[in-house]
């Protein structure tokens, strides 16, 4: 049997450590050993993503060497001397995959630039513009259950992989030996000679002002008086939603204190997910408390963005994707035509799952609608091929009824930074 040589060949190969532990465990279990070998995990155009464990169908230190040693013989294929730009977020053994991740790319001969803690998904898409790397790497499993991680590919836009970049990294990590045909290294040792670099607080700056320069009508926020409880869901969001909140004027927010700091266990909202009740439990307790004008919940890699607002009636209603990203398209176009600052055939993008009424909305302001497949990556490719014909001031916004939102060219993925900004905005600007 296939799987039972794959057990017994990580076996031989692993030290002793956790990984060997959890192997030896399962001795004689014969659905326990097949469930962890009978297949590599997948690797696709949304990187690789499973339960983290020991063995080829599991998330770990091995199967993430590979998958990069994969992606590093792709890059020195495709580039002169590629760069890579790493970030991770607060799930289990991130921050490890990451340095593993790092190690390999070093060790290829590729220049690493990673954040020096966990940081979101939209500011990894930035870090590979900024830092005009040819590739990037996030160590995230979105809002999957606690059990899971995962480890997603970006081209030298910013924007998840092709699929034809996935199909050629696919095949180079078919053709890998898991245990001799990565290269690896030290991380402190390549930190030291300056072939691992930490991304510099200059970067972080300027994503928030990339951010920041999205907002339409920030001054109202400071004098609204809006309330807001905030939960980044035990994920990246603490810090720089926070943040923007605080460089918009919103003085009066309440962190959900049990969801506050980073954990990968999530251990009072097991999956961490916006787009479901259950997620939002903790805060909506503290919204009966606190009596805030909103509830705003980010996901772990806070790429994603989950509302609640009054509904009358003592409660509070949460809101869908598809109600949102609609509010904020209307909101946006409504604004900026007032203002004076709407371009010229301006364009929204939104998947062909999301919801219609978009297309009244621009009917309604004169913005061209385009539906793209499923996966912000095809808003993101719709952004580039503005910005290849010089028009990528058309774009005002992109959304999909996942809960991603992105009204900035600045990044190639959704953004629950931007979206959180917008959404207090535009509450305060209702509210006045």
């Amino acid at each position: 049997m296939r799987e039972m040589e794959l057990y017994q060949l990580w076996l031989d190969n692993l030290a002793d450590g956790e990984l060997r532990t959890e192997l030896e465990s399962i001795k004689g279990d014969t659905e326990a050993i097949k469930d962890r070998f009978y297949r590599d995990l997948e690797f696709g155009t949304g990187g690789l993503r499973g339960v983290i464990g020991a063995g080829n169908n599991r998330m770990n230190v091995y199967t993430v060497k590979r998958a990069t040693q994969g992606f590093a013989d792709y890059l020195n294929q495709e580039y002169n001397n590629p760069s890579v730009a790493i970030s991770f977020d607060s799930r289990n053994k991130s921050d490890v995959f990451s340095k593993a991740a790092a190690e390999v790319l070093a060790a290829n001969g590729i220049k690493v630039h990673i954040y020096a803690e966990l940081m979101p998904t939209p500011c990894l898409s930035f870090a590979v513009r900024e830092l005009k790397c040819q590739g990037g790497i996030m160590v995230t499993a979105s809002h999957n259950p606690a059990k899971y991680n995962g480890y997603k590919v970006y081209g030298d836009d910013g924007c998840q992989i092709t699929l034809r970049g996935a199909e050629i990294i696919l095949e180079k990590i078919n053709s890998l030996d898991i245990f001799k045909d990565v290269k690896t290294s030290s991380f402190d040792e390549e930190l030291a000679k300056g072939n691992i670099k930490y991304i510099s607080d200059e970067v972080i700056e300027n994503f928030y002002k990339n951010v920041l320069a999205e907002g339409i009508n920030t001054d109202l926020c400071a004098s609204s008086g809006l309330k807001v409880v905030y939960t980044p869901l035990n994920g990246t969001g603490n810090k720089p939603v926070r943040e923007i909140l605080r460089r918009i004027g919103i003085s009066d927010v309440t962190v959900v204190k049990e969801q506050e700091n980073p954990d990968g266990n999530f251990t009072t909202c097991p999956y961490p997910n916006p787009e479901i009740r259950e997620a939002l439990e903790v805060g909506l307790r503290y919204c009966n408390e606190v009596k805030p004008d909103l509830l705003l919940a980010t996901d772990p890699d806070c790429d994603r963005v989950g509302i609640a607002v009054p509904d009358g009636n003592g409660g509070y209603a949460l809101f869908s994707g598809n109600e949102v990203g609609a509010m904020l398209l209307e909101y946006i176009a409504d604004q900026r035509t007032k203002n004076g600052t709407m371009p010229k055939n301006p364009v929204a993008v939104k998947t062909i799952v999301t919801t219609d009424i978009v297309n009244l909305i621009g009917k309604e302001y004169g913005v061209e609608i385009i539906d793209v497949l499923t996966g912000f990556k095809f808003i993101g490719e719709q952004i580039k091929l503005l910005e290849d014909k010089g028009e990528e001031n058309r774009y005002i916004f992109g959304f999909e009824e996942s809960y991603g939102y992105l009204s900035g060219t600045y990044v190639r993925d959704k953004d629950a930074v931007n979206a959180s900004m917008l959404i207090c905005e535009m509450a305060a600007y209702y509210r006045t």
